[in-house]
């Protein structure tokens, strides 16, 4: 796409963190943003951002049967869609043991249902105009991995594998699919947004307790910038040959960095018990 173009956006999650840094942005640029919003006074105060290109709709991902028409709604009332960014998440943070089933279902209904039922919604527009940016933000945490959040990196382990095998099967359709995964960055995500699960199995202190208040001291305190970020995103789809991956961050390059050496160097340690499995001949 090029850098000049005037675009449309539809971002999820634009009340606060990277999603509103995105939209105001994108806004910025010139162009136009549908955002979705949980809340009348929300919606409000997101349409005051740039009266006339930007359109707020109240929408909660987990309703799937209204997401499709809300799609429409912006197509015909508002603009084609040029860009669908999935950023509507949260964390859930506890250890696998302590947390339920229903945590885990609530945790991929979010981060991974409604990323899927959106882009089911938007792929349609997008194929016909044989054009469009679809951007899942991911984590660090797709990648990586540390105690205390396995639902939450298995919901964003699975988005990028969706993320991935998407952009194979629709790249020959003009359609790019971008996973982008930010290290630690001042977004409510550590804070507020955070669904901290309480604890009951003394086993787990040493290994959890420690990094459960090193999130809750460093959240406000994250390196990453969310304005820094949403011009990276911008840069991204004006590219004309955008990445399946983006990593944000400096800490994200160096632990990611760190767990693909790992990775390389566990695969050749094991890589005769490996190879041993194959048919003789």
């Amino acid at each position: 796409m090029s850098a000049r173009k005037s675009l449309a956006f539809l971002i999820t999650g634009v009340s606060s963190g990277f999603g509103l840094a995105l939209a105001e942005a994108a806004l910025a640029a010139g162009h136009r943003v549908a955002g979705t919003v949980r809340s009348e006074a929300d919606h409000t105060k997101f349409e005051a951002l740039a009266p006339g290109r930007a359109r707020a709709m109240l929408l909660d991902v987990t309703d799937t049967p209204a997401i499709a028409p809300a799609i429409a709604a912006v197509e015909e009332r508002f603009a084609p869609i040029d860009v669908l960014v999935n950023n509507a998440g949260y964390g859930h943070e506890g250890t696998i043991e302590e947390l339920s089933l229903a945590d885990l279902r609530r945790q991929f209904e979010v981060n991974v249902f409604g990323a899927v039922a959106m882009i089911q919604a938007v792929l349609p527009y997008l194929r016909k105009r044989r054009s469009g940016h679809i951007v899942n933000v991911t984590s660090m945490g797709g990648i990586v991995t540390f105690p205390g959040l396995g639902f939450y990196h298995g919901s964003k382990f699975a988005l990028e594998g969706i993320s991935e095998t998407l952009g194979k099967e629709v790249r020959s359709l003009g359609v790019a699919v971008t996973a982008v995964e930010p290290g630690g960055f001042r977004t409510d995500w550590a804070g507020r947004s955070m669904v901290r699960a309480a604890r009951s199995i003394p086993d787990y202190d040493t290994v959890f307790d420690p990094l459960r208040a090193r999130r809750e001291i460093n959240s406000g305190r994250q390196p990453g910038d969310p304005a820094k970020a949403a011009q990276a995103i911008l840069r991204l789809v004006a590219s004309p040959e955008p990445p399946a991956h983006l990593l944000l961050g400096r800490d994200a390059i160096g632990l990611v960095r760190e767990k693909l050496g790992a990775l390389k160097a566990e695969i050749a340690a094991w890589e005769q018990v490996s190879l041993s499995t194959d048919f003789e001949g």
